[in-house]
């Protein structure tokens, strides 16, 4: 009787590719497979974590403050990845480089969507 283990490492990290501190793409692939430079210069290939969402990890591992995405720039002097802000007045918060509106949308149970002109939440009824 032949017995035949078949031993292998499955080590898949993500990594966003970033072009003039701009992500322009993100791909699953071993660190070793992406160091063989078939994806361009490694350099430009920078580790995310897809469980990361502002500075926290479920496991308690975060990395580079939030998980990248297409368009999100990455600030080499905060090792962080920053989602795009979505309007002009919002905040970023240093800690978490997630944007806040200037005022916190409110927690009673309807449905809110901001408005820029009036810097402020409005409610929304659901069709």
């Amino acid at each position: 009787m032949i017995q035949v283990q078949l031993l292998f490492k499955v080590n898949m990290s993500y990594f966003a590719k970033i072009e003039n501190g701009i992500v322009t793409q993100v791909i699953a692939i071993e660190q070793d497979v992406l160091n063989i430079g078939h994806w361009g210069d490694p350099t430009f290939w920078v580790q995310t974590s897809y469980n990361t969402r502002g500075g926290q990890h479920p496991e308690g591992r975060p990395l580079r403050k939030n998980y990248a995405g297409i368009g999100f720039t990455y600030d080499s002097q905060r090792d962080a990845f920053i989602p795009p802000q979505p309007f002009p007045s919002w905040i970023m918060n240093e800690e978490t480089c997630l944007w806040n509106a200037p005022t916190p949308c409110p927690i009673d149970g309807n449905f809110y969507s901001w408005d820029e002109t009036t810097t402020s939440w409005v409610e929304r009824e659901l069709a």
